[in-house]
């Protein structure tokens, strides 16, 4: 029944990939649409908007910042005491740094030692013509800084307060999580009526003692930033002052306050303890009434947010996409679903496909079958790691790898779980969608097997899988599921937050694979409408 359900999203799957100005499609003979050199892919790059990371489209000149087109509106209506000059980003100008104080229109271009203060072209011939006066050229550095690292906080503390906000959720829902699990405790010790009450007892204790301990370290953990939020506030204060003042000196006393304050690459992260039931024996009655997992920090690193300002090129999409090659895989056809191919996995310039049969097979550009591989189910689920093909064997429970001499290697034994979709990020870390009876989770692991993250429950300690199918991470380190019985796509952030779902335009939208591109985009194919549905990131 699975092997079928999961079959029959493939046969019309098409998967895209957005490279330069054209696209990549791939379906059941594999199409390559538009298929650009990958040197010229790796020098590119996107400047995004400062407010919510999408492609920039305008620059505010008087608050030196980045903006897509949603976010202009929003910026407009922020009270600035200079006002505000939007301009196209492609006219702005790269050293268009500050205005002039006296006469707010015009850019500051020459510095009055006499004055120690920064001025315009109307001032020298004004107030400041006595005076003597040098090039802003030698202070421009200082000003760059300023902006740069104030920008640099201020993307900090956006990153900090959905995190603050998160705690705090947490917070609100522990005694209903906690006793959600003393439930399922208690629910086991009804089993065993009299003979396990003093197990039920001491469980008890450990989970309202393990609660205490969760409860202290979210709070100590909220302090912490709401300190360090604090902090920012007061550095971007200080050093807003001391730019409008335009006093180089104090500037220059307090450049090394704002570039020694340093930004957190990492927090803990705690999880909540699962009840483990086991067979019931009297003489080991703890052992096999079931454990508490204990309470484990998870490190999760937060992205780094660079803030670039190189123009570069804005790509769209081909109105009409050239077939510049075919490729048949060759696979059987399921004759109950009509599809071939289940999934395909690229790397460099070759691509490894899996079908309707227990093979996986690599492919150069030109179509030409490289090698094929034997394995013990169908190839339902696919990516690259390390260079290598890793798969989800659902027959024997475990993620296996293909290695360069062909041999069929176990990355991961999982137990009672059941894999689905896997994909591999930029870290080389695996996301591996799990199912086991009616539960559902996303696991991040080490190539070495190693537990990172586990992705579950939302803020309100509610599943936030039913059934965790297909998996892709995105550029701003968002995880997007599909949903099998929910039927739609769930984002999260890389803390494991909600971030939105989409379940399509139609009530007869049926949402199967995803993947994402180099921008941003995701890639959604609807399986009942044989259509893509491509989302921004948000």
């Amino acid at each position: 029944m699975i092997e079928n359900a999961s079959s029959y999203l493939y046969s019309s799957i098409l998967i895209y990939f957005i490279i330069n100005t054209d696209i990549l499609t791939f379906s059941d003979n594999y199409t390559i649409r538009g298929m650009a050199a990958k040197e010229d892919l790796d020098c590119q790059e996107i400047v995004k908007c400062d407010l919510c990371g999408t492609p920039v489209s305008f620059y505010c000149r008087r608050c030196v910042v980045n903006l897509c087109d949603p976010c202009v509106l929003v910026h407009v209506r922020v009270k600035s005491e200079f006002g505000h000059d939007i301009i196209d980003f492609s006219s702005k100008d790269e050293n268009d740094l500050c205005f002039c104080e006296a006469h707010p229109k015009h850019n500051c271009s020459a510095y009055c030692k006499t004055c120690d203060v920064v001025i315009c072209m109307l001032c020298i011939s004004l107030k400041h013509r006595s005076h003597e006066i040098t090039e802003l050229s030698g202070d421009i550095e200082l000003f760059k800084c300023y902006v740069n690292e104030k920008n640099r906080l201020r993307s900090f503390k956006l990153q900090l307060e959905p995190i603050r906000n998160h705690i705090t959720k947490q917070m609100t829902s522990l005694s209903s999580f906690y006793q959600k699990r003393k439930k399922d405790v208690t629910t086991r010790g009804e089993t065993w009526h009299t003979v396990v009450d003093k197990t039920v007892k001491k469980l008890h204790k450990e989970l309202d003692d393990m609660k205490k301990e969760n409860k202290a370290e979210l709070l100590k953990q909220r302090r912490d930033i709401e300190e360090l939020i604090g902090k920012i506030d007061e550095i971007i204060r200080k050093a807003t002052e001391l730019q409008r003042s335009n006093n180089t000196l104090e500037m220059r006393a307090f450049r090394s306050v704002i570039e020694g304050q340093e930004t957190i690459k990492e927090i803990k992260q705690c999880t909540y303890p699962s009840f483990c039931a086991c067979m019931i024996d009297e003489d080991y009655l703890l052992t096999y009434f079931g454990y508490l997992e204990k309470i484990h920090e998870q490190k999760i690193l937060l992205p780094q947010m660079e803030l670039k300002f190189d123009i570069a090129s804005h790509r769209k999409l081909l109105d009409v996409p050239v077939v510049s090659s075919t490729i048949d895989s060759s696979f059987p056809c399921d004759e109950k679903y009509k599809g071939s191919l289940y999934s395909m996995a690229v790397s460099g310039d070759k691509i490894w496909m899996a079908g309707y049969s227990n093979e996986l097979k690599l492919f150069d550009l030109h179509g030409n079958l490289l090698r094929t591989v034997n394995i013990a189910c169908h190839g339902l689920y696919i990516c690259m790691a390390n260079a290598q093909v890793v798969f989800s064997d659902i027959l024997n429970n475990a993620v296996k790898k293909v290695t360069d001499d062909g041999t069929v290697m176990t990355v991961l034994s999982l137990g009672d779980w059941l894999p689905y979709g896997i994909t591999c990020n930029v870290s080389v870390d695996l996301l591996v969608c799990l199912r086991k009876d009616d539960q559902s989770q996303v696991v991040r692991y080490t190539t070495t097997g190693t537990v990172l993250q586990e992705i579950q429950y939302d803020s309100q300690c509610q599943p936030l899988y039913q059934w965790a199918w297909y998996i892709a991470e995105n550029v701003n380190g968002d995880v997007v599921v599909s949903d099998f019985k929910k039927k739609m796509k769930i984002a999260v952030d890389s803390l494991g937050m909600p971030r939105y779902s989409y379940s399509g335009n139609k009530r007869s939208s049926d949402l199967t694979s995803v993947a994402t591109d180099f921008v941003g985009h995701v890639i959604v194919t609807d399986f009942h409408d044989n259509t893509i549905h491509m989302l921004n990131q948000n």
